[in-house]
């Protein structure tokens, strides 16, 4: 039985190496011998989920040929590969990358530290501010007094109210994207629109495309539904998507859906221009592949007068190719459990029948609620204040980062709500483990991976601002130096979870 999932051809890896090895070394650096150094290149590639694991390698000649060194140099940094844990061979079957046994891939989701357990603890895992009030208490006394018609009924709406469908489909008209009500189903939050996607979509075992980082969350639900998770990994920095990648991945796995965060990507916060946007909608399309667009933060551009591209259903405006997910969660308030799909009519009809068999429909009041949100302007104002708070902890946050940490490395998105930090070559999930004992709650990177990637990496929300952001630094620095010292060394898989 073949081992690999997928495949890295010999020019694509030799890109990538390059890439890799043109960082700039540290002063006094010696240079490796070359199978080390290549070695070394692709055991970053795949820790970083450059290269995913479980990815076919080429042969050594293949690779010898695209590097331009000899195949001795790559026969050397396979073997040395496979003696760490980075590779696995069998005759007939080629080579794959793998992680090192008794390094345990994520196997859990993420949620947040319950609000009574905060104490002295600075959370830094859950990315969701507080309510933007006055306008959470306006939107719920305006719902009550829109209650008592709908309180004569049974309550039960599986495709949502009827207004707040149509209050949801005007705002993606206004966007450009002409949309009924019949395209839109309103769920109990993003999460739910989601896991009943993947229901209708998938069965067990069926493969699922997923940016590599991705959400957390949505991928521990995947994993439960079943599904066999491909992973695709980002461009470079906030690039956004890399679409050569894409398109192999489209075209040899044809997976059933590919899931993406178009806007403001959780975590790395990147953002993906018009041209990508077209060119992966092309892809899924030729593929025969729906493509699963999380556009819940859409709305969270920091910088004034920041220009967003269009929405990912632009270019398939049926609804044919691209099924939309949105939410209230990260644009106003993680507690107002609101989400909606927009697709084509066939598809809400299918997912609205499906619901009779999981939550029968979403929560009235809620409903109201943001109803009465977008419909009188209060959802503009809740939204610019949250803009403003993110922004304004943001800076706070990379300037106490960038003074406590001075070897943490990052790029500073222009919205969202999440900052993807390199810690320094230190391990993220001893970062967690440690932070916790300081006080300080951070997710570490392999979270947010498939398959045992981005250790080096942590992920800071933009949830705390001012001296609060300086004191989490100081804590973290604090942790980071304690791991420096060998604390946590025995920790493989911390208890950190986030949102």
């Amino acid at each position: 039985m073949v081992q690999w999932t997928s495949a890295v051809g010999s020019t694509q890896l030799a890109r990538l190496i390059t890439s890799q090895q043109a960082r700039p070394a540290g002063p006094g650096t010696r240079r490796p011998p070359a199978y080390r150094a290549l070695a070394d290149g692709v055991r970053t590639l795949v820790l970083e989920g450059r290269v995913p694991v479980a990815a076919r390698l080429p042969a050594e000649r293949e690779l010898a040929q695209a590097l331009n060194v000899s195949r001795t140099t790559v026969a050397a940094a396979y073997e040395a590969l496979r003696t760490e844990g980075f590779l696995e061979s069998r005759r007939g079957a080629g080579s794959w990358t793998a992680v090192p046994a008794g390094n345990p891939l994520p196997a859990r989701g993420l949620e947040p530290l319950p609000p009574e357990a905060l104490g002295s603890m600075i959370d830094l895992g859950c990315a969701a501010l507080p309510a933007p009030e006055p306008w959470l208490t306006r939107a719920v006394q305006g719902a009550l007094e829109e209650l008592p018609p709908y309180a004569h009924t049974h309550g039960d709406y599986p495709a949502g109210l009827p207004a707040l469908r149509q209050m949801i489909a005007d705002r993606y008209t206004e966007r450009g994207i002409p949309t009924m009500p019949e395209q839109i189903m309103v769920t109990t939050g993003a999460m739910g629109a989601i896991d009943a996607i993947c229901h209708l979509f998938t069965g067990r075992g069926e493969r699922i495309a997923v940016e590599s980082p991705s959400y957390a969350n949505i991928l521990q639900l995947m994993r439960e539904a079943g599904a066999r998770l491909v992973p695709v990994a980002m461009g470079e920095g906030l690039t956004g998507w890399d679409l050569e990648r894409w398109r192999q991945v489209l075209r040899e796995s044809a997976p059933r859906l590919a899931y993406v965060v178009a806007d403001f990507h959780n975590p790395t916060g990147a953002l993906p221009d018009d041209d990508q946007r077209r060119a992966l909608v092309d892809a899924a399309r030729s593929a025969g592949t729906v493509l699963v667009v999380d556009e819940t933060m859409s709305e969270l551009w920091l910088e004034p007068g920041f220009e967003m591209p269009r929405p990912v259903c632009a270019f398939d405006p049926a609804g044919s190719s691209v099924i939309t997910v949105g939410s209230a969660s990260k644009a106003f308030w993680a507690g107002m459990r609101i989400g909606w799909v927009r697709a084509a009519p066939d598809v809400i009809r299918s997912l609205v029948a499906a619901r009779a068999y999981a939550d029968l429909g979403t929560p009235v009041v809620e409903q109201l609620a943001v109803n009465w949100l977008m419909s009188t302007g209060g959802w503009q104002e809740a939204v610019a204040l949250r803009r403003t708070q993110a922004l304004e902890n943001r800076d706070a946050l990379v300037a106490a980062v960038r003074r406590e940490l001075p070897e943490w490395t990052f790029e500073v998105p222009q919205g969202g709500l999440t900052l993807w930090v390199r810690a320094g070559g230190l391990s993220g999930s001893r970062l967690a483990e440690v932070g916790e004992r300081v006080g300080v709650r951070v997710p570490s990177g392999p979270r947010f991976g498939v398959d045992g990637a981005f250790e080096g990496f942590v992920r800071l929300p933009f949830t705390v601002g001012g001296a609060l952001a300086e004191e989490a630094a100081v804590r973290l620095a604090a942790a980071a130096r304690l791991v420096e010292g060998g604390a946590g060394a025995g920790v493989h898989q911390p208890h950190t979870f986030v949102a």
